[in-house]
């Protein structure tokens, strides 16, 4: 546990998210002073970040007081987005100081670190300059300056013809599952539990799809993303007469793509995948997360690794083009070699596209839950795992199109999409550019709307519950028209 003394609030998050970079998986304490009660735990760090005139002193110590490192700012600067960068500069050095790290990403805990790039690139500016920005001000290691830089570049090529004004995207969820996985935390609901309400809920999705048909007319769809859960969890009726429905309301000739999450290989067959190709899809994901038979049953994926395998082979005899797989890199137990293994059997099935995550332990996961019987893996191991897909993703004619971070990550890194050219998902890297409105459909959907002259998204959520969504759906079909109206 770690004890953070502060005497002003500002930069707490900041504080916080570079702490947990350093220390991760400790618990943070934020108090205002050093005093620790006869019933608290006394803390294995405290870290004392006060303000002093004007400026501010960095102390760390371990649990008995004693003195780590310390740093100070003699001046804060008045420009909040200044006074940060330079308070995290200040900190990072102490705590690499103490620790002996360095992380890859330096001081960077956003979720989105291309959009860095992004407005050098906007500006017109040279490459050079983002990655000289990136290093300066940042600390950013050099493997991910140019994965970042080369991202952004990939981003500002795909995003060029995209008129954002007079179209949006859509989103449909499927929250079912064959089983739910260790560190799931998505709406997922385990199918055999559910399945007497999988007509209940196509209907209320049903009713959604034909009110936001209208609510929308006047924007031309960009690209339609189902995901979930597993929406290959619906049979191949289930899967044809929702696509039926999607295609009778809304006008899919604009549309750039159209993605199904076939996800789980335990979860389709031959009818549906050619339900799916009947109806134009092009683009699925397999997502097998890892081809070590021994971390799949730990997980709880109840599919053998030539499972994949056939899956794979069966949607290439049917006929589809653009096939991504998901890999998910950190997982418990597993080591380089295990990579090793499973990017070794990725490249001899070789799909158009892979999406290398690394773990994040969500709160409402089984896996957090059980973190004694699941450590993580090491932040150094993980991250010569990510290099090790990028090398893969390279020598399989890849570049890395999109990438975001999410709070307690493995190691501290992030989750990239490889693709071939013109492979690429153009859904991914909409949802994470925040630049068009993304309206989402079904249980746990999350409505963006983008209001580009305010510079301002406003999100209308779907409730998460299935019963909830069935008996609801009037609700949530008002929230979306009250919202819409605006935009």
């Amino acid at each position: 546990m770690i004890n953070l003394i502060l005497n002003e609030d500002r930069y707490e998050n900041d504080i916080r998210a570079l702490l947990m970079a350093f220390y991760h998986g400790e618990k943070i304490l934020v108090r205002k002073n050093m005093e620790v009660s006869e019933e608290e735990s006394k803390p294995d760090r405290i870290l004392e970040a006060l303000y002093v005139g004007e400026g501010m002193k960095l102390s760390l110590r371990n649990g008995d007081g004693a003195l780590l490192g310390e740093r100070t700012i003699l001046k804060m600067p008045s420009d909040r987005k200044e006074g940060k960068n330079m308070l995290k500069s200040f900190l990072y050095d102490l705590l690499s100081e103490v620790t002996g790290k360095k992380l890859p990403w330096g001081t960077l805990t956003g979720i989105r670190p291309t959009k860095i790039p992004m407005v050098f690139l906007d500006e017109g500016a040279p490459k050079k300059e983002a990655e000289d920005y990136l290093r300066q001000v940042y600390k950013v290691s050099e493997e991910k300056i140019r994965l970042c830089t080369t991202v952004a570049e990939n981003e500002k090529r795909i995003l060029q013809n995209v008129d954002f004004d007079n179209s949006c995207s859509l989103y449909v969820g499927i929250p079912f599952c064959p089983t739910i996985c260790l560190y799931c935390s998505f709406s997922s609901f385990p199918l055999n539990v559910w399945v007497g309400r999988v007509e209940d809920y196509l209907e209320a999705l049903f009713k959604e799809i034909r009110h936001v048909s209208r609510m929308i007319d006047k924007k031309k769809l960009t690209t339609v993303y189902m995901g979930g859960g597993t929406p290959t969890s619906l049979n191949a009726d289930q899967m044809d007469r929702l696509l039926t429905m999607i295609e009778n309301h809304f006008d899919l000739k604009p549309v750039h793509e159209f993605t199904i999450e076939a996800g789980r290989p335990d979860s389709f067959d031959p009818a549906k995948l050619q339900v799916m190709k009947a109806h134009g899809i092009e683009r699925i994901s397999i997502n097998p997360q890892t081809l070590n038979q021994k971390t799949l049953d730990l997980i709880g994926r109840r599919h053998s690794v030539e499972d994949v395998e056939r899956a794979f082979e069966m949607a290439k005899y049917v006929g589809f083009s653009n096939i991504n797989m998901d890999l998910i890199l950190g997982l418990p137990g597993e080591t380089t070699e295990d990579v090793a293994r499973t990017l070794e059997g990725i490249g001899k099935m070789g799909p158009e596209s892979m999406t290398v995550h690394s773990l994040a332990v969500k709160r409402a996961s089984r896996l957090n839950q059980n973190l004694e019987l699941y450590p993580p893996a090491p932040q150094e191991e993980v991250n010569q795992m990510i290099h090790m897909a990028w090398q893969q993703a390279e020598s399989m004619g890849m570049e890395p199109y999109y990438l975001y971070r999410q709070k307690n990550m493995a190691g501290n890194l992030e989750n990239v999409g490889y693709a071939k050219p013109g492979k690429e998902c153009l859904y991914n890297i909409l949802i994470m550019e925040e630049k068009q409105s993304i309206i989402a459909l079904g249980a746990g959907g999350s409505t963006k709307i983008v209001f580009p002259e305010g510079n301002r998204i406003e999100r209308v959520e779907n409730v998460k519950s299935v019963k909830d969504y069935i008996e609801r759906i009037d609700e949530m079909i008002g929230r979306k028209e009250k919202n819409l109206k605006k935009a």
